[in-house]
């Protein structure tokens, strides 16, 4: 029994939840019109794959460095580090285990990505012991995560990309980790402190509200400049509509309901995005395989 209890919490520590932010891999598989190929598909699952582990011991990192502030957190101090139903020993040779084995796999199939890879971990450890606490520049570090991922998926199966791709990665994340920041400034506020995320401080709720709604404007602007110069066809711009119905229902959730802190959990709890983010996938596939 405790075996077992320790193993379901070392699995809760992992997040897997957490790991379809790494799907983001596939875009340029998508994209590129390649999820036809098994070896294009192949890599991307090997790359997403690699993310995940070393996305979890990034996580294992945050959780036993944040474990004690952790403890006073509404949500988070059920975090298995923090509750104490995980040993510290366990989760950190865990997530050496993890990391050795990504950044090794990675460097014997693709030297590149294994550096992108490497900068994704590097930056990451910078993010949690300072640059998680300097005010827009934690935003932006959240976002050029997002970045890399996208941009290690056309790595790995060797396409081009276009800089209104990663324009629009780069400003759909910065849309994600502003709602998540004004959702933990929410909460501080509610419970009167912000001991738990120092960098909560800097910030007040009118400017991540205007800075939500700049990043809105932008990202619906270069999705649909990228519709019209992704170079495959300018039918994409009939999935348009997803994109823009996607961010409102996301913003409804964040002002009206309350929510946000956690993007990957709406994604499965919320059943409009998830439909939303379904019918745009088909569709997007329907539109290649018409009109391609």
């Amino acid at each position: 029994m405790y075996r077992h209890s320790i193993l379901t919490a070392l699995w809760k520590q992992l997040r897997p939840r957490q790991w379809v932010k790494n799907f983001l891999v596939f875009a340029a598989l998508l994209f590129s019109f390649e999820f036809y190929h098994i070896e294009a598909l192949g890599q991307s699952i090997f790359g997403f794959i690699v993310f995940c582990f070393t996305a979890s011991s990034i996580y294992i990192l945050n959780d036993y460095r944040d474990r004690e502030a952790d403890r006073h957190h509404p949500e988070k101090k059920h975090r298995p580090m923090a509750s104490g139903a995980l040993p510290v020993s366990i989760a950190l040779l865990t997530g050496g285990i993890l990391l050795f084995t990504g950044l090794l796999s990675s460097f014997l199939v693709n030297k590149l990505f294994f550096a992108i890879v490497l900068i994704y971990f590097t930056m990451n450890v910078l993010y949690s012991i300072w640059l998680k606490h300097v005010v827009i520049i934690d935003i932006m570090i959240i976002a050029a995560g997002f970045v890399l991922r996208a941009i290690s998926g056309a790595v790995i199966i060797e396409v081009p990309f276009t800089p209104w791709f990663l324009l629009c990665i780069m400003l759909l994340s910065l849309f994600l980790a502003i709602g998540k920041r004004r959702h933990e400034l929410s909460l501080a506020l509610e419970y009167s402190s912000n001991s738990h995320r120092k960098v909560l401080g800097d910030y007040t709720l009118p400017l991540l509200d205007q800075m939500t709604s700049i990043v809105t404007a932008s990202t619906i602007v270069s999705y649909a400049v990228f519709t019209f110069t992704s170079g495959n066809t300018v039918h994409l711009m009939w999935t348009i509509p997803f994109v823009i119905y996607g961010m409102f229902r996301y913003l409804y959730l964040v002002h009206v309901k309350g929510k946000g802190g956690a993007p990957e959990k709406l994604l499965f709890e919320d059943k409009h995005i998830l439909i939303t983010v379904l019918l745009y996938a088909i569709a997007v596939v329907l539109i290649f395989t018409i009109f391609e």
